[in-house]
């Protein structure tokens, strides 16, 4: 209503008034109050609430007071100068002419008039969203004027009323307590079922935080543009429905959570809630300087933090057993493990990745710090579950020997240590960024299964190479070419039994045996069996050496070898057998154990035995050599450590 609007008011009510004060009280019909009735109808329209009088019911009551009405939010008061003397003149009989009783039913009709107009104000705002603009526009009017006349006169209430005779709050205070209550009942309402098996406590939390949202956004939209600014309609708003999701969350941790809920109602409380929703687009400029604070003390939020971390490590826990369990049933069970892109492969490795992962991403969506506060808690449970995972896969390479897909699912299990950090976008060393030392600890299992997996798939490949090496010193190196070529043929047919590994690993396996061959070659040389007296015949096997050094480099390096660090390993052993002079032999000794540091003199002692020549005091000479340091690091890679002399 408008001010303007308002003043219409005055002439009618004054004349009501005059007509009210000469009626006769003995039974005389009252003429209604035009004005007052107008300024009613605003809101009314015709309609009547239950439990309010209508102006006819009033104006034509007993002297018994009208039932007080149910308070609601917000009102105004016609302005002091014509409509303040109006209700002074129903409020106050003329001298000698009423009763205290006429006193009092005067002052009733008023009251009852006052709090009429009152609840059809605060009806409009108690659901603004659903009103019509221009009658919203009326009862902010109305309720601004109320709001001066509280501040003028002391306090709410009618016109007329003696002082005492009310405590009842001002109608802005009415209207904030209806903002509250209808927080209350847009948030407390009972959200459905849903399809997607949800908990009771997350279909809560989504529809508080929904129905928030939306409801702020459209006071924001619609209410903001009407209400007064000194009036703080988004603040009000926005304390209310604070205050409400706060009391349910707070209820709500009164009670035992599971796992699903305490991690629901901090990532509500630390991210969604203060994110998504007070930090909107549309809200954010309108809440700042809203202090409203988090929706649970600090100290809750802790507490509840330390239950999440211990929910989320034990079900880490459990999670990565359970997919253990069923991995090493499909092993026993001899079930043939999956083929992805020509290679034997098993999920194992990528359910672990997951399930480590997705505990981090939890933690991290609820709070960064709380992402850094797990990160330890769950590489604790990634070593527990690769140790677990290392001793299951030797107990079944030690009991399942004869089962059908026994080499596959090695190869399956080999495959899974991608997990190490070798291949592309699932290593460890990518998802976790973890230091070298944390690193190696955690990965130890892994080499370790590998390497058993390894020695597992070539046991049988070195067991027939075995008695071909035997042939070496059995013929006294007569023909070492025809040798070396048979074994190097019998390799190679053994070679598509480890094409279903991943491409990094044949590659590791190959240097596996690169290495066999080569320290095999440097075992039978070192046999002591065969002496040779003259220049010539060292230098007739130091030629067959090379060759077969350059025949065993070729084979390993075509069929994948990445062992490089072993291509000098018997050609300079051959320029050894091969040199006369003794300090060139020194020069090619030293140079030797800078690129072998596990060279030993038992080594070297064994070597120069071949050279029948060589007087012990050259050789003690020589042998010297390997006591001056030569600054060689320890060695990355074994070799001569592999090779028993005696």
């Amino acid at each position: 209503m408008s001010e303007a609007s308002s003043e219409d008011l005055v002439p009618s009510l004054e004349a009501e008034v005059a007509t009210d004060r000469d009626e006769e009280e003995a039974g005389k019909k009252k003429k209604k109050s035009k004005g007052l009735a107008t300024m009613i109808s605003v809101f009314t329209k015709g309609r009547k609430k239950k439990g309010q009088p209508s102006l006819s019911e009033t104006e034509g009551e007993s002297e018994s007071s009208p039932r007080p009405p149910a308070q609601l939010p917000t009102g105004r008061r016609q302005p002091p100068s014509q409509a303040g003397r109006v209700w002074a003149g129903w409020g106050r009989p003329r001298a000698g002419r009423a009763s205290e009783e006429e006193l009092v039913r005067r002052q009733s009709k008023v009251e009852a008039l006052y709090a009429l107009l009152r609840d059809q104000v605060l009806g409009q705002l108690r659901r603004p969203l659903e009103a019509e603009p221009e009658r919203l526009r009326q009862a902010l009017a109305v309720l601004a004027e109320q709001e001066r006349q509280d501040h003028a006169g002391g306090g709410g209430g009618p016109p007329g009323a003696r002082a005492g005779d009310h405590a009842a709050p001002g109608w802005l205070q009415l209207w904030r307590d209806g903002v509250a209550q209808a927080a209350a009942e847009r948030l407390s309402r009972r959200p459905a079922a849903d399809a997607e098996g949800r908990t009771e406590a997350e279909r809560t939390f989504l529809h508080m935080g929904r129905t928030m949202k939306e409801d702020l956004e459209a006071v924001v939209e619609r209410l903001k543009p009407l209400f007064p600014a000194d009036i703080r309609v988004v603040a009000a708003y926005d304390e209310s429905y604070h205050a409400e999701f706060a009391s349910q969350l707070s209820a709500l941790t009164q009670f035992e959570l599971c796992q699903r809920d305490t991690y629901m109602l901090l990532l509500w409380v630390q991210n969604l809630y203060p994110n998504d929703i007070l930090n909107s687009p549309k809200l954010a400029p309108e809440l700042q300087g809203v202090r409203l604070g988090t929706l649970l003390p600090p100290t809750q939020i802790r507490l509840l933090e330390a239950t999440f971390l211990s929910n989320e490590v034990a079900s880490v826990r459990e999670l990565t057993a359970r997919a253990l369990e069923l991995e090493s049933n499909r092993w026993t069970n001899d079930e043939a493990p999956q083929r992805l892109d020509g290679h034997c492969h098993s999920e194992l490795a990528i359910d672990i990745i997951q399930i480590i992962s997705q505990g981090q991403a939890k933690a991290e969506s609820i709070t960064l710090d709380l992402g850094a506060q797990i990160k330890p808690l769950l590489l604790e449970e990634l070593a527990r579950f690769l140790r677990s995972y290392q001793r299951a896969f030797d107990g079944f390479l030690e009991r399942c020997r004869q089962l059908r897909n026994y080499r596959a699912n090695v190869i399956a299990n080999i495959n899974n240590c991608l997990l190490s950090g070798k291949g592309a976008g699932t290593s460890l060393e990518q998802q976790w960024q973890t230091p070298p030392d944390l690193r190696s600890s955690l990965l130890r299992p892994l080499n370790e299964l590998k390497s058993h997996g390894f020695d597992t798939l070539l046991q049988s490949l070195f067991g027939d190479l075995k008695p071909l090496f035997k042939r070496f010193t059995q013929t006294r190196w007569a023909a070492p070419q025809q040798t070396l070529e048979e074994i190097v043929s019998a390799v190679a047919e053994r070679m598509p039994e480890f094409s279903e590994l991943q491409d990094c690993f044949r590659e590791e396996l190959l240097e596996a045996v690169h290495l066999h061959l080569v320290k095999e070659y440097i075992a039978r040389l070192c046999k002591r069996r065969l002496v040779l007296k003259t220049a010539e015949q060292q230098q007739q096997l130091a030629g067959h050496v090379q060759a077969n050094a350059q025949l065993i480099q070729q084979f390993c390096t075509q069929s994948g070898s990445p062992a490089t660090w072993l291509h000098d390993a018997l050609p300079t052993l051959a320029e050894i057998i091969r040199l006369q002079d003794p300090s060139a032999i020194k020069i090619e000794v030293a140079t030797y154990a800078t690129l072998y540091p596990d060279f030993s003199k038992g080594h070297l002692s064994a070597i120069l035995a071949i050279k029948g020549n060589l007087s012990s005091s050259d050789a003690k000479s020589i042998r010297s050599i390997l006591d001056i340091n030569t600054g060689a690091h320890e060695p990355s890679k074994a070799l001569f450590s592999l090779i028993k002399v005696g």
